[in-house]
């Protein structure tokens, strides 16, 4: 298949008309005759360098050099800075595009097997259209099939999905029949057949279709639907698959669920534009006022230009490049943490958005057999519940005990489990059998069928035979009822063998129990439970098992004083709850119930009303054997870490594709609901009037958290955006089931529009995706398969609890860092402005240049460029404080380190310090003007190294050595600038006197400020430093 853009199975292009795409239609697809589609990916680097105001203002400056009337010197003094700094630039995007190439490379290398027309697999990089491909299992589908046949013996097999949707349930898929009954797989190339597919659209749960064979007597015509599709990003589960390719490329369902990716453009980047923008204003204001103050004589237009281009270092060049090279180092500084390994940046722009998240969007579930996002899809059997006495994890050998007991203690005449508890106490034997009932009713009322395959000890054939424990697989549509089968193997009651019309349990002693499945009633959304009717051949005995949620069998069983109250308690512990039922049938209430039910199952009209009246009289009084108590295991230290996110002042939002029940057991398992917390769980809805009731219904309650799934969250959005947004953003958690990949990008987008607050979406599955990259920060948890979120996402990390590191270390850090560097360009660039300023309006208005040649390009560069740019290692508390205190990351979300009142504040200082230091040298020089310059530049110079000086908070060893560095720079320079500065007036007492002086007060009161300032009203982190 053919990725694009780091995002593996996803094409990243906007400009689908360039790609080929063209109109989507219907197509015909004939068995192994493949056909191409090209699909070209353009990209105007130049116009993402001059969009920014910065390169644009700068290139017609250079520009307009060209003419004489303006030149002001050297041409490259203009056009070396603005070289250098669309070179660092540009360099810094193509490594990224270049890592971006080579992930993808290595994505789009893997290898497909294909059958060839000799019958042969043969092996393939590329997948087309029509190509017929085998998978096999745990395989990832590499684009959207028709499924033609299976290696199963029952005709089918299961599909992991969570990628795709967000569902952890597998799915159920079924071959072409006439495909599935061929010989062999090379047979599919011998008969002339094709397949009518839809056009490509969005929906994941629908296909329409046809499969026409045509080489016999009469055609073959099968209808196709969901059930025979494998689609792209899905997992083969069992045995292995052969299907024929219909869709690839941005045709993918699972790219077509995917919103364009964005190019994202901080909002520090954003504000600092802005800030260059009011330069820009000062800038002409300050040009129009020197001309005006000459009376508008003469060619008065050519002065206002000249005088724009002689100040223009009010803008400052060197900014972006400065913040570029920065935003490299914060990207380097987090791929070099060892306490968060494997964290990888992919978008090295944005570091610092990582600072000012108010919002954090994550997934639940993500990839089977790998990690999820918060948890690690390991279910764990933790409670059984029988109403007078519960077993914990600690003390499951005593079901075990009771369980083999059960099947040990035996007299030679009698057969059945009941007879063979012991003659103990009245109380031993009641609690032995009742624990032995619940055992086996767990063990029996689930969809779960054991697979049997070769170890290399043991071939298929013979573990099947002989239910080999090594060899033996539990396949599941759901990790729930898998975990529950795994729990009754570890108290003595294994399931070994099932069909559709029998299941085979081995009991502690070996002996192996027949049942033979007589109904099951599959589990629903709407129902919540599921049932099996089933048959003892050992004793004939008619048993109807039933397990479903709490809400809707509290109604079915008999009376009980404690089924909510213990139910509640394993809900607030975070557990799923499961009630577990059983009701004995004679032969002749079957046989009444099997007539009736047929009969309601035949009906045309109302046969759901019908089919559920029937199941009505059969689900009553039913007995109640226990209550299960399963827990979805959390990734390590994901409560702390939601914890910190908390107190950090960041707002955590849960978007997953899960149903209800298992998102809110997630959601109080992580402590993301916590156990104080009212829960309001929005009623479904589908109609505006319903929506109204239940918002104001939701409004009457305060310091609540929502549960809302998918499909009222569309009604929602559809009639009353505003209103619903508005309530979901003052929850303290909020959690939405349910969701399609494209709801969770819209929801990501409503809050960025309503709030203006920068959001951070975390997931792990392809169903992500959009979601991530709408998101200002996309962060993607990088799991043993499957890599479409972390190779789509901004930041990559391999646990969810680096995310804490992540945002209060290293997004405090590269926030504060980049405003303070950002904000000392701007006062190095105002200084020199300042200074030619004055010293134009000292001298007659005149539009000559103060500095010239090298020394207006050494002054950015090479005399101040490293300790400035040293600022980057600072950093006002140690990086454990910052994780201790998550409190200070809060101070950020205001976004004072760079505000309008410390832009103001810096802009003062540096009126200050170009005043005093050009005021300074005029009044101080000898009788020469060479003189000004050598005192005036010295001093700026030793003024900006002093000045950063003061900026530091923390000392690092880079910083001493940058600022004895450019010092040295400046000494050495000397020599070779005998045009602007003269060398020997330099080497006397009288300079020196005079450039200390000067220095002294430009900066001496603004270090006497900084002292009072820290004396009486220090900074909150100020007081954990100490």
């Amino acid at each position: 298949p053919t990725y694009k853009c780091g995002c593996e199975g996803f094409l990243c292009c906007p400009w689908s008309r360039c790609c080929g795409m063209g109109e989507l239609r219907p197509r015909t697809v004939w068995l192994g005759h493949p056909e191409k589609r090209e699909q070209r990916y353009p990209r105007n680097v130049l116009f993402n360098q001059f969009k920014y105001f910065f390169n644009l203002y700068f290139l017609l400056l250079a520009c307009s050099q060209f003419v004489n009337e303006l030149r002001l010197g050297a041409l490259y003094t203009y056009w070396v800075p603005l070289g250098v700094v669309l070179f660092i630039t540009i360099l810094r995007e193509a490594v990224d595009e270049i890592r971006c190439y080579f992930r993808d490379k290595e994505v789009n290398s893997q290898i497909y097997s294909k059958l060839s027309t000799r019958g042969e697999d043969s092996v393939v990089t590329k997948v087309s259209i029509g190509q017929i491909l085998k998978k096999p299992l745990n395989q990832r589908v590499p684009a959207d099939m028709i499924f033609l046949r299976t290696s199963e013996r029952n005709g089918s097999c299961f599909l992991r999905t969570d990628q795709l949707d967000g569902e952890t349930d597998w799915k159920l898929r079924l071959p072409v029949a006439c495909t599935q009954r061929l010989p062999t797989a090379g047979d599919l190339l011998q008969i002339r057949s094709y397949v009518y597919a839809e056009e490509p659209n969005i929906d994941i749960h629908n296909f329409i279709g046809t499969f026409t064979r045509e080489d016999g007597d009469h055609p073959v015509n099968e209808s196709l639907s969901i059930e025979n599709t494998l689609w792209a990003s899905t997992v083969v589960a069992s045995g292995t698959v052969v299907g024929v390719v219909i869709y690839t490329g941005r045709e993918l369902r699972s790219v077509m669920n995917t919103s364009n990716p964005r190019n994202k453009v901080g909002l520090f980047d954003l504000e600092v534009n802005c800030l260059t923008k009011i330069l820009f204003g000062a800038l002409v204001v300050v040009s129009m006022v020197m001309v005006a103050l000459q009376h508008f004589a003469g060619r008065w237009y050519l002065q206002i230009l000249r005088f724009l281009l002689l100040l223009s270092h009010i803008v400052p060049i060197s900014l972006r490049v400065n913040l570029d090279m920065g935003k490299m180092v914060f990207s380097w500084m987090i791929k070099k943490d060892s306490k968060i390994p494997g964290t990888v940046v992919r978008a090295s722009t944005i570091p610092e958005q990582l600072g000012r998240i108010s919002y954090l969007l994550t997934d639940k579930t993500g990839q089977q057999s790998a990690q999820r996002t918060l948890t690690q899809n390991e279910m764990v059997f933790r409670r059984l519940h029988l109403g007078t006495v519960a077993y914990g994890m600690d003390s499951m050998d005593e079901v075990q005990s009771h369980v083999f007991s059960a099947y040990t203690q035996v007299s030679p005449a009698h057969d059945h489990p009941a007879s063979r508890v012991p003659a103990a106490t009245k109380v031993r034997k009641t609690i032995s059998s009742r624990v032995h009932e619940a055992v086996k009713a767990i063990a029996l009322v689930h969809n779960v069928t054991p697979v049997y395959e070769s170890n290399g000890v043991t071939d298929q054939a013979e573990a099947e035979q002989h239910y080999e424990d090594t060899c033996r697989v539990y396949q599941a549509s759901s990790p729930d009822e898998v975990s529950l089968v795994q729990w009754t193997e570890s108290v003595g009651l294994t399931l070994v063998g099932r069909d559709q019309s029998s299941i085979q349990l081995r009991t502690p002693t070996g002996q192996i129990l027949n049942f033979t499945i007589l109904q099951i009633f599959p589990f629903t959304y709407e129902s919540k439970r599921m049932g099996i009717i089933v048959r003892d051949e050992s004793t004939g005995e008619i048993t109807f098992y039933m397990k479903g949620a709490d809400v809707v069998m509290a109604g079915i069983v008999q009376y009980n004083d404690w089924l909510e109250e213990e139910c509640g308690n394993m809900a607030r512990e975070g557990l799923r709850v499961l009630v577990v039922s059983k009701k004995s049938l004679t032969e002749e209430q079957y046989q009444d119930f099997e007539a009736r039910y047929v009969q309601a199952k035949l009906s045309v009209h109302d046969r759901s009303l019908k089919v559920a009246t029937v199941m009505e009289s059969l689900e009553m009084e039913m007995e109640l054997l226990c209550l299960t108590g399963v827990e979805d295991q959390l990734q390590t230290d994901v409560r702390p870490t939601l914890e910190t996110l908390r107190n950090a002042g960041i707002k955590v939002w849960m978007l997953t594709g899960d149903k209800l029940e298992t998102a809110t057991c997630t959601a109080k398992n992580a402590h993301l609901i916590t156990r104080s917390q009212d829960i309001h769980i929005f009623r479904p809805v589908t109609t505006r009037g319903e929506a109204h009731l239940e918002l104001n219904a939701f409004r009457r309650k305060h310091d609540c958290a929502l549960v809302i799934s998918g499909d009222s969250l569309e009604v929602c959005l559809k009639y009353y955006e505003y209103e619903f947004m508005e309530l979901a953003c003052q929850c303290p958690a909020v959690v939405c089931c349910r969701c399609a990949p494209t709801q969770k990008a819209q929801i990501v987008r409503l809050l960025q529009e309503r709030t203006g607050k920068l959001t951070c979406a975390v997931g792990d599955g392809g169903n992500d995706v959009s979601m991530i990259q709408e998101a200002d920060c996309g962060v993607g948890v990088e799991g043993k398969e499957g890599k479409q979120a972390s190779l789509a996402a901004d930041f990559s990390v391999t646990q969810f609890k680096h995310l804490g590191r992540l945002l209060m270390v290293h997004g405090r850090n590269s926030y504060k860092r980049s405003a303070a560097l950002s904000q000392f360009v701007i006062h190095r660039s105002l200084c020199i402005s300042t200074m030619q300023t004055v010293f134009s309006s000292v001298f007659f208005f005149a539009s000559v240049p103060l500095y010239q040649g090298f020394l207006i390009i050494g002054y950015s560069t090479v005399y101040t460029m490293f300790p400035v740019f040293s600022l980057v290692l600072d950093k006002d508390v140690k990086s454990e404080v910052a994780m201790l205190y998550p409190e200070l990351y809060k101070d950020l979300l205001k976004g004072r380190p760079l505000s309008y009142k410390t832009f103001l504040i810096w802009v003062l200082i540096s009126i200050y310090q170009g005043s005093i230091l050009m005021y300074g040298a005029m009044l101080l020089f000898d009788s020469e003007f060479v003189h000004i310059v050598a005192i005036s530049f010295t001093s700026l110079i030793l003024t900006e190294l002093l000045m950063v000086a003061l900026t530091i908070q923390t000392w690092h060893w880079l910083m001493i050595v940058g600022e004895l560095l450019s010092l040295a720079c400046y000494i050495a320079s000397l020599v070779f600038l005998h045009a602007f500065i003269d060398v020997y007036f330099i080497a006397t007492v009288s300079f020196l006197w005079k450039v200390t002086v000067i220095t002294l007060v430009s900066c001496l009161p603004l270090y006497i400020l900084k002292y009072l300032r820290r004396r009486f009203s220090p900074p909150s982190y100020s007081k954990l430093t100490t």
